[in-house]
């Protein structure tokens, strides 16, 4: 796009408004509308929002009964900053015409959510859910779908309670040092905070003169380093490091000797950079095979001790969306096995912008899902040694949290003090790098939040110390039941789930009863004189079922508790190319007859498919890489057909099916370790390819 044009557009556009400005009313129509046709021309011709947004507010100006005009400068603004001020331009839209835009009472919603008027935003949603139900039929571009107004609900519901609870932090702009009038983001800093590595898309030294599609310059990675206890001026890295396109740093290592890059290659990949003595930085290499994929490898962060990777992806085999995933080095120094952080951590939703606290336990991150206020918003965890799991995030609260995107947290090594990325109406530029205060008291209000958490969880589904694991407490040798508890959510709003429970152990005939704890809550007493591997599964009506392996250990002689979260993804929410492996299918050694115990599972598919008639997918067969590549491809495609045919044996039409065999082409864990590797990418997929109920994206 050549910038020049935008710029003589503004020039003229505004010469012409000094001109016309003592024009009557009748002029002030017509000269509305070229202004009108001049913001169309940057919106849609040169793709550049910021700048139309200008000439779409002076036309509504110049003409408050411009429809179009008030509509496009409501439009701008929200995809720019300030969102909350698009709301008198729509409301105006609604005044002159409510039937502008099917989703114009969405529209105000939004624009309300964003001005942290929640009330308000609910209102207008609920009008707008009503309007959905009065016209069920309309099958327009502009309908907004009703699981997502619910989820803008929930997430103004939460707006209202965080603000009420707003938490004692201090945000302040880190100046003009370092942001510029463009993006700035994803701030990493070393343990001592005297070094900055931070993403720009700034025209200011950017090594590429000229502008992506959006307007905005492309990314190049800046560093600053702090002098006399400020930031200096921020400069470019250079090469090479950086090259004409994108470049975004995403991690630094802790002694600021390594820099973990993102570049746009192979639909997103992570390289590594090493600080040399005279202070450049040598070619960045990719990190490795097992974390690069063909998939998006989006954020990353290490531990302090160097030994353990966290990433985002939206590789296979995740819970929806980006992911969150770990690889640890093996005894060799290389990274090994990449293993998912699990669904107390990732939900459908994206889960992005990682980072691992200097105290090696505490994990940063931001999610679009959760409890939530709209866009991402950043939440933290807490790593649990003593069961290898994960606490619940915590959602960070107002003011750090707001309707708008909040991400790339970073802390500083005392806990003192942190930084993230955010838009602010005190802003220097379009995207702001901020600095967080945190007082002493913060960790009392953090477990003040902890505790409201605790309190909705308990309220939402009775999960207390008190009444989860009441287990007998005789204090004798007695072998005691192991305890397995469960709780079902629905994904779309994190909301307890009452459902179908099943749990499975090696003897297919026998299944435990779990007994109801609260709406959701379900518990399993098991009573085991060894290790077994059950099926747990879960079946709703509107959901796409679940059904995965846990694990349980034998009875002991004192109480053992073990908490399950499932999370159930509306059907209506799910969009096509949703993958779900088939964890409980079996095929006999080298052959593609189906086992008897493989029919639980696919009875459960074949409800699923009966239950949703639109929906049409694909049976994906994949194999290891031990064996002829040939071999492995017709052998994953007999396995997917005779899938295929046991489902139209049951009656699912087979128009509606579809068996692909991929062999060992699509791998989803290193093919180098039996158990956490070749086992895995040994599986058959449900694939959804299209549906009248599951949206297409």
């Amino acid at each position: 796009m050549n910038r020049l044009i935008v710029q003589y557009i503004l020039l003229f556009a505004f010469s012409f408004v000094s001109s016309v400005a003592v024009l009557a009313q009748d002029s002030n129509k017509q000269v509305a509308e070229e202004f009108v046709e001049i913001g169309d021309e940057i919106y849609y011709v040169q793709k550049a929002p910021e700048q139309a947004k200008e000439m779409y507010i002076q036309a509504a100006q110049l003409d408050p009964n411009n429809v179009k005009a008030n509509f496009m400068a409501g439009k701008t603004i929200v995809e720019t900053v300030n969102k909350g001020e698009a709301t008198p331009y729509f409301q105006q839209v609604y005044q002159l015409d409510a039937d502008y835009r099917f989703d114009l009472l969405y529209s105000i919603a939004r624009a309300y959510q964003y001005g942290l008027q929640f009330e308000d935003a609910i209102e207008y949603y609920n009008r707008y859910l009503e309007k959905l139900s009065q016209e069920k039929d309309y099958r327009g571009e502009d309908k907004i779908p009703a699981n997502q107004v619910k989820r803008r609900v929930y997430e103004c519901e939460n707006g209202l309670e965080f603000v009420a609870n707003a938490r004692n932090f201090i945000i302040k702009n880190i100046g003009s040092s370092i942001n510029s009038s463009g993006l700035d983001y994803a701030p990493v800093i070393n343990a001592d905070e005297t070094m900055m590595i931070f993403t720009s898309r700034r025209r200011e030294n950017n090594l590429n003169e000229n502008v992506f599609d959006d307007n905005f310059a492309y990314e190049d990675i800046f560093i600053s380093y702090k002098e006399n206890g400020q930031w200096g001026s921020a400069k470019n890295i250079d090469e090479p490091v950086n090259t004409l396109y994108f470049e975004s740093n995403l991690a630094l290592s802790a002694d600021g000797k390594q820099l973990y890059v993102y570049r746009d290659e192979n639909n997103g990949d992570i390289y590594v950079s090493d600080q040399r003595s005279d202070g450049s930085w040598s070619e960045p290499e990719p990190v490795s095979d097992n974390i690069n994929s063909t998939y998006s490898e989006n954020s990353v962060t290490v531990s302090p001790d160097g030994q353990t990777l966290y990433f985002s992806s939206d590789r296979p085999g995740g819970f929806g969306g980006l992911d969150l995933y770990k690889c640890e080095k093996d005894r060799r120094g290389e990274w090994g096995k990449v293993t998912n952080l699990g669904e107390t951590v990732n939900t459908p939703y994206d889960e992005d912008g990682v980072f691992m606290d200097f105290d090696g336990k505490t994990l940063y991150f931001s999610s679009r899902g959760r409890k939530g206020m709209g866009g991402y918003d950043i939440f933290k965890s807490v790593y649990k040694a003593e069961d290898d799991n994960w606490n619940d995030p915590v959602n960070l609260g107002y003011p750090i949290n707001t309707p708008d995107d909040d991400i790339y947290f970073v802390s500083t090594k005392d806990g003192k003090r942190g930084y993230f990325s955010t838009v602010r109406n005190d802003g220097v530029g379009y995207l702001d790098i901020y600095m967080v205060e945190i007082p002493d008291q913060t960790e009392e209000l953090a477990n003040k939040l902890d505790q409201k958490n605790q309190k909705q969880l308990t309220d939402e589904g009775g999960l207390t110390n008190r009444n989860i694991g009441q287990v007998n407490q005789q204090k004798n040798n007695a072998l005691q039941p192991v305890q397995l508890l469960l709780k079902v959510e629905d994904g779309s709003n994190q909301q307890a789930l009452e459902a179908q429970v099943s749990l499975k152990g090696s003897d297919e005939n026998e299944a435990l009863t779990p007994q109801k704890v609260a709406k959701g809550i379900y518990r399993f007493d098991i009573q085991n004189n060894q290790t077994v591997e059950y099926a747990l599964a879960v079946e709703k009506p509107g959901y796409i079922y679940k059904s995965v392996k846990v694990s349980i250990p034998p009875m002991a002689n004192k109480p053992q508790e073990f908490r399950k979260k499932i999370t159930l993804d509306p059907v209506a929410q799910v969009t096509t190319n949703y993958r779900m492996v088939l964890n409980f299918v079996y095929f006999d050694f080298n052959s593609a007859q189906l086992e008897d115990r493989s029919q639980a599972e696919l009875n459960r598919l074949k409800n699923f498919l009966d239950e949703n008639p639109g929906v049409r997918v694909e049976i994906a067969g994949h194999t290891d890489n031990i064996g002829p590549t040939t071999y492995n491809k017709t052998l994953s495609q007999k396995r997917a057909q005779a899938i295929v045919n046991y489902l139209v044996e049951q009656g699912i039409a087979v128009e509606r099916l579809t068996a692909q065999g991929y062999g060992e082409s699509d791998p989803i864990a290193s093919n180098d370790d039996e158990t956490e590797g070749r086992e895995l990418n040994r599986r058959v997929e449900m694939r959804v390819l299209e549906s009248r109920t599951i949206a297409n994206q």
